[in-house]
């Protein structure tokens, strides 16, 4: 007798774009049977983030990806790359300008809102520019923006319609950059379309790719978020990102310190300045993270004792999953304008224009660099 093979369901999840199955739950897509009598049908994954904020490993195959940005070339459209102002260097695609061929690239600067509220505007979309430049990208325009916070968006969508010119939108970005929020606005202004993207705090929420029909009978095309490991929110436990990443905006913590003094930023990173006459140092990190100073001659003894305890989180069993730190040493020239970026994490502002010898330690593989001031 044949084996009776399980039902494939039908369609793809209106929450993340993936093919629906019904016959493993470790799989992307998997739709309990039960599910399938639902009105907007969704796959368990999407339905645990948006009911229980639930998190899952489910990832998108990164050669998928790639072959999917790769075919964005030949197509005659407007690429929108949305990215992370608090993670700038962290989510901008490299090497984007090689996969869009002569699109134009529209560049949606998100989460503004997380920054201080005296920040001046045109001096932050000069620098965007000049960043964006530097990484080898080319921009029709920069857009800052929060979609959380309802900032900025009408002259998202302006700027779309003017550079669209009846064409067809992708919609492309690292994970966690905020791109469903972005698009779920979309839908809920300009489309018929009475479904919504899972948003979520997790990286990689949209698997697949989602079209989205417009009204004159174009489409955006939501592309899945490209993972980068070199983020701290690639290496921290799940059950952590709620304290890595802020969700209101930052109170910067300014810091007068001497050479030969430590702070240790939860039990995450660890900031050393080795050398250079007394200054300050401005922290835009998340405030629900844990900030202690100490004498460098004590730091390896105390973080030995102490980390993931005194010094904040993660815990010390969470710890135990995150790769060993790797020391980055840092030297800010005379003169210069500075900030120590740390990608997933934030960045330290070094105020002083007399130099300074630096050593960051933090996670293997996370991105650390130095980069001009963005305040």
């Amino acid at each position: 007798m044949k084996e009776q093979q399980p039902s494939q369901a039908s369609g793809s999840c209106a929450g993340c774009g993936v093919t629906l199955q019904t016959q493993s739950s470790e799989l992307p897509g998997f739709l309990p049977k039960a599910a399938n009598e639902r009105d907007e049908v969704i796959c368990q994954r999407c339905f645990r983030i948006r009911n229980y904020n639930e998190a899952s490993s489910v990832a998108v195959d990164q050669d998928d990806f790639l072959k999917l940005l790769g075919s964005i070339g030949s197509t005659d459209s407007l690429v929108v790359h949305i990215v992370d102002l608090y993670d700038f260097e962290g989510s901008l695609i490299s090497g984007l300008q090689r996969f869009v061929g002569n699109n134009p690239v529209l560049l949606v600067v998100n989460k503004i809102d997380l920054l201080p509220k005296a920040m001046n505007v045109n001096r932050l979309r000069n620098w965007v520019q000049k960043q964006a430049k530097e990484e080898g990208l080319r921009t029709v325009d920069v857009v800052l923006c929060s979609a959380k916070r309802n900032m900025g968006f009408e002259r998202v969508i302006e700027a779309l319609e003017h550079y669209r010119n009846g064409r067809d939108v992708y919609v492309v970005g690292a994970t966690n950059v905020g791109k469903s929020t972005l698009i779920n606005r979309l839908i809920r202004d300009y489309s018929d379309m009475e479904r919504e993207l899972t948003t979520s705090r997790y990286p990689g929420t949209t698997l697949d790719a989602v079209h989205i029909p417009l009204e004159d009978g174009k489409t955006i095309i939501d592309t899945p978020g490209i993972v980068y490991s070199t983020r701290m929110t690639e290496v921290v436990p799940r059950s952590f990102l709620g304290s890595l990443l802020p969700d209101k905006p930052i109170k910067p913590l300014v810091y007068q310190l001497n050479a030969g003094q430590t702070l240790f930023i939860g039990s995450l990173v660890r900031f050393d300045f080795v050398e250079g006459d007394r200054q300050s140092f401005t922290f835009y990190v998340s405030n629900a993270l844990n900030m202690h100073r100490t004498k460098l001659e004590r730091a390896d003894e105390l973080y030995a004792d102490h980390r993931g305890q005194l010094l904040g989180g993660p815990t010390v069993e969470e710890l135990e999953e995150i790769p060993a730190w790797t020391r980055h040493s840092l030297r800010v020239k005379r003169g210069v304008n500075k900030d120590v970026f740390i990608s997933g994490l934030g960045w330290i502002q070094v105020n002083g224009t007399g130099g300074a010898l630096i050593d960051i330690y933090a996670p293997k593989g996370v991105k650390v660099m130095l980069r001009d001031s963005m305040i």
